[in-house]
């Protein structure tokens, strides 16, 4: 599939990570969403009911990354993905990244990420 929507670095604070600290401290997470799915039917008719809107994806993401804490963002990413995959239908796979520029290792590095794809039946 070749149409895509695109939701780019939704800046969330939150208290992911193993280590104490990220629980008590928190810190900033970028999320990227990259959603596949059918969008002709929407382009032809101008119809937002014909798609799905990246208001209600990006509320999606905030909304499983600031309620709730996981130890690791790759928990973080499963979590938006199925979410986002059981409320729209129209998503035929979707690829989460997320972004943690923060991360507490002895390193200088500008961040770092994980990507997942996740597909629908799959």
């Amino acid at each position: 599939m070749a149409d895509r929507i695109l939701v780019h670095r939704i800046a969330v604070f939150a208290r992911h990570g193993v280590l104490p600290e990220e629980e008590r401290l928190g810190q900033r997470f970028y999320i990227s969403l990259d959603c596949r799915l059918d969008l002709s039917e929407a382009g032809r008719r101008d119809d937002v009911t014909a798609t799905v809107s990246y208001a209600d994806l990006a509320a999606i993401a905030v909304e499983i990354a600031t309620n709730r804490r996981f130890a690791l963002i790759e928990a973080l990413a499963e979590a938006i993905a199925a979410a986002c995959l059981a409320q729209f239908p129209r998503i035929a796979r979707i690829g989460v990244r997320i972004d943690k520029p923060s991360a507490p290792i002895p390193v200088v590095l500008d961040y770092a990420a994980i990507e997942i794809e996740r597909e629908r039946g799959a």
